[in-house]
């Protein structure tokens, strides 16, 4: 079995299989070849891996092997039928790569489609395992940005009151964010659209932000779900209220395959403090602050809005030796008597069946196209792609 590595596009530093992983990918008797400088931007030269027992190819051997990984969707003009694909596709928000995959007889599979419910699935989970990251370094880039200190200080000139965080949502990313704003020493206030959400923001460290009226709006995957533009536009004006004298906030809204919901309004901005930072978390899918302009640090109204995109990739090494274990222990589970292999019974490759815990209608596994078609779990994408 061949497992081939391809270098990441510009601007993605991060590399999907680090040198460790290597020994382990071997034992399960894959002969691993990496594109030459895959992991330089994530501090891994090409004679680690040759040490780890790699081979160091060309783009081209790469992508000829069985089964390719990579982060970022790459060209697949150059892969053969029948070959394997496991990478970040988003295919909610790129059907026509998914068309394309389907047009070459490719077997995708979208690792940001795992079904993070099943307890097998979470040692695969790549947006959680990113999204943490992403949350961890939300906060300190709040704290490079504010023109102040973070904790309360006593000192001989005076006492420094702690800075004030407003984390919007709290999910993976969220949950991240409110530690390491309560380690650093901040005040933290926190806010979700789902009710279960307020004991795990308190058990962190950080004081919920209730909306009268509030539901538990989750849906069967454990995202939130799309709201009301009525209810949507209460909980800003509650959550933005309790913002107004922050020193930092962070907005962590995302909805899986569709564009990041405002959480954030211009005319909220104009009421913040002077000198108060947003990190939108979510600049890649539109932004969760309406002024936040993608990729870009811009001063509205005398706030800092950060739109900072892929932050999980502003921490390449410790991003890629976590996107690599997820997709070793992803690999792993296909392997059978030392044959790659796809169970079409597994829940994790196309979804849990009818009637299950786990079932989500209308959405399946990871198991984007096969054969020229896709696959019939995934209905919803269906629809989209035509």
């Amino acid at each position: 079995m061949r497992l081939g590595v391809v270098k990441e596009p510009e601007g993605e530093n991060r590399v999907s299989i680090v040198p460790n992983s290597v020994t382990k990918l071997a034992k399960l008797g894959f002969e691993v070849s990496i594109e030459t400088g895959s992991g330089s931007n994530a501090n891994h030269s090409d004679d680690e891996y040759i040490s780890k027992g790699a081979k160091i190819v060309s783009r081209q051997d790469a992508m000829s092997s069985d089964i390719v990984i990579s982060i970022r969707m790459p060209e697949i003009s150059t892969m053969k039928p029948g070959k394997i694909l496991a990478c970040v596709a988003d295919p909610f928000r790129n059907p026509e790569r998914v068309r394309e995959a389907v047009d070459a007889g490719i077997t995708l599979m979208s690792m940001d489609m795992i079904p993070r419910r099943l307890s097998r699935a979470q040692a695969m989970d790549v947006n959680s395992s990113q999204d943490n990251l992403s949350g961890y370094k939300a906060v300190l880039l709040g704290a490079a940005h504010v023109p102040k200190g973070i904790p309360m200080m006593t000192t001989s000139a005076g006492t420094v009151k702690p800075a004030k965080f407003v984390i919007m949502g709290s999910g993976v990313a969220g949950l991240q964010a409110i530690a390491t704003a309560k380690r650093l020493g901040a005040v933290v206030y926190a806010s979700d659209v789902r009710k279960s959400a307020a004991e795990q923001i308190e058990s962190v460290g950080g004081r919920f932000i209730e909306v009268d009226g509030m539901d538990d709006f989750e849906d069967e995957s454990g995202y939130a779900k799309p709201l009301t533009p009525e209810f949507i536009q209460k909980v800003n004006d509650t959550v933005c209220e309790v913002a107004s004298d922050a020193d930092v906030i962070v907005t962590t809204a995302r909805i899986f395959g569709r564009p990041a919901p405002i959480t954030v309004p211009s005319i909220a901005v104009e009421s913040f403090k002077e000198g108060a930072v947003i990190i939108d978390m979510n600049a890649d899918v539109g932004g969760n602050c309406e002024l936040t302009v993608p990729g870009e640090i811009t001063r509205k109204h005398g706030v800092t809005i950060v739109g900072i995109e892929n932050l999980a990739g502003t921490i390449p090494a410790t991003a890629s030796m976590l996107f690599s274990n997820n997709l070793t222990n992803f690999v792993s589970s296909m392997v059978k008597e030392g044959n790659l292999e796809i169970d079409m019974e597994d829940d994790i490759l196309v979804g849990a069946p009818e009637g299950s815990d786990f079932h989500i209608p209308g959405m399946g596994g990871v198991l984007i196209c096969s054969g020229g078609e896709i696959h019939p779990k995934q209905s919803r994408l269906g629809e989209v792609v035509g």
